[in-house]
């Protein structure tokens, strides 16, 4: 099935769960914001439909248009939560927490303590073990907050993560993966999925260097991932997930064979961040039927699952990881992808 085509056959039924479909011409909600903070001393972002009017705001090199700290609007009572990828913040994911917004939904962005663009010092499986306990403590802050707890009922939660917010996904659906796995995979695929192993610090560059850079990361790797523990965690509140490009050659394919929620695949087919043949292909070909593909873009890269993109400097590992392909359409493509994930959430939320 096609994005298009995907998107077209969830919409309707969706209307009819949740009747927040605006009539022709009907004003759709403005997007408010406003800052939670986490006990661990991190912000947890969360957007929502308000009626008051948005006004442009910076947010380090974005510019966007919020209502902040506005009065909440009462929507269609469902919440999702955004699990950011390594590094990242609430801001890349803006435009997707529009599209929810103004589908009724409350969308709250957790900051990933020692994973996120405040604070990038414990990425990889250290964060992958803590993520889907904060996406846990996120729902618990929305409970708590008395403005938009009334305007919720929590117990039929969605969670949308890209990259390593693909792995908090996953691991949300039932998923049990180990850092052992993550060692295993490296140790054997380390020169083909080069950047999931090593990250942004360096890359592979066809030259004599890359011999050494190869013999270090896998030194480094061995040591590091000696746990062979598995690791599972769930929370009964969550009944839905997306996993877009995600992080996913260490999990057991076994473990998502039967997720315990209905889960949404994006692929990016060229992806060179996360290569989806050792990735989410691997999730895809175990959990048929019970996985959706909701989307399989061609020509899209690892940064699809961002909306706006970051600056990016030209030549940088980032601009290779992460820059569009010059054949995607990003202006067409990205808002129809949004539109499916909506769309996703409202079927599988609606009726819990």
């Amino acid at each position: 099935m096609t994005l298009r085509s995907a998107s077209r056959a969830l919409f309707p039924l969706s209307c009819a769960l949740l009747l927040w479909c605006s009539p022709s011409g009907a004003q759709m909600p403005n997007m408010g914001t406003v800052r939670l903070a986490q006990e661990d001393g991190g912000t947890t972002t969360v957007f929502y439909p308000t009626l008051a009017s948005e006004a442009p705001i910076s947010q380090g090199s974005f510019r966007l248009s919020l209502a902040e700290d506005s009065e909440p609007h009462h929507g269609n009572g469902r919440l999702v939560v955004v699990s950011h990828g390594s590094g990242g913040s609430p801001w890349v994911h803006t435009d997707l927490a529009r599209t929810l917004v103004q589908r009724g939904f409350i969308v709250a962005i957790p900051q990933h303590a020692g994973d996120n663009y405040l604070d990038p010092s414990e990425p990889g499986p250290t964060s992958w073990k803590r993520r889907p306990q904060e996406v846990s403590r996120a729902i618990d802050l929305l409970q708590a907050d008395p403005k938009l707890s009334p305007l919720l009922r929590l117990d039929s939660v969605g969670v949308f993560g890209g990259s390593a917010g693909g792995h908090t996904a996953l691991s949300l659906a039932g998923g049990e993966w180990s850092p052992g796995r993550f060692r295993d995979h490296c140790l054997n695929h380390i020169a083909d999925d080069f950047s999931s192993c090593v990250g942004f610090t360096t890359q592979l560059r066809g030259n004599w260097l890359d011999v050494l850079k190869l013999f270090a990361a896998k030194l480094v790797i061995r040591w590091k991932f000696d746990d062979d523990t598995p690791y599972r965690y769930t929370d009964k509140r969550i009944r839905a997930a997306v996993a877009m490009v995600p992080f996913a050659a260490d999990f057991s394919p076994e473990s998502l064979r039967y997720p315990a929620v209905p889960l949404g695949l994006v692929i990016a087919e060229r992806d060179v961040n996360q290569v989806p043949t050792f990735h989410v292909k691997v999730i895809e070909s175990v959990c048929k039927p019970r996985c959706h593909v909701l989307a399989s873009l061609a020509e899209g890269g690892h940064g699809a699952m961002l909306s706006p993109l970051p600056p990016i400097v030209p030549g940088s590992i980032a601009d290779r990881l992460l820059s569009d392909p010059p054949s995607f359409a990003r202006t067409k493509v990205v808002p129809e992808l949004h539109e499916t994930v909506a769309n996703f959430f409202l079927q599988n939320l609606a009726a819990q």
